[in-house]
């Protein structure tokens, strides 16, 4: 097995953290649903108030994984963490990339002194699920997502002003 690092993102990793984010949705089979460039990612994540923080996983200087986080506010528990993906590309999984990049980020989380992480995982991605499970997070089934995207927000906006 090849050696690997992890380690916070910097913003010359934004193309390639894109370029998983991109297969991530192929994978999903919503290729064309990813809006946002590699310049989106540097504002968002490296300017005066940094969007989320992002951790890669580097195999020989290539990103092989990336696991994006943001903070989140719980009104049961109080700060809290999403875990918006963990993605290891298709050639690396398996190797534990993943563990990895979940392992920097409950550390991370547990520093920061959150009290819950949290992320979705579509239904039908049973290895993902098994994966998850298998690390001791419990998986929410009688929850379904919520979210209202930029169309809906719009048509929200003009019947309720």
């Amino acid at each position: 097995m090849q050696s690997y690092t992890i380690r916070s993102a910097g913003r010359g990793d934004m193309p390639e953290v894109l370029r998983l984010i991109q297969e991530l949705a192929d994978y999903e089979k919503e290729p064309e649903a990813v809006e946002i460039t590699s310049d989106d990612l540097v504002s968002d994540g490296f300017g005066s108030r940094p969007l989320f923080h992002c951790f890669v996983a580097d195999v020989a200087g290539e990103i092989a994984g990336i696991a994006l986080i943001y903070p989140r506010y719980s009104t049961w528990k109080g700060m809290a963490l999403h875990l918006e993906d963990l993605i290891v590309s298709e050639k690396y999984r398996g190797r534990g990339l993943g563990k990895a990049l979940l392992s920097e980020v409950v550390k991370y989380g547990h520093e920061q002194g959150v009290r819950r992480i949290c992320w979705e995982v579509l239904d039908w991605n049973q290895s993902a699920i098994d994966f998850y499970e298998k690390q001791g997070a419990k998986i929410l089934r009688d929850w379904d997502v919520v979210h209202l995207d930029a169309q809906g927000i719009a048509r929200y906006l003009d019947n309720n002003g």
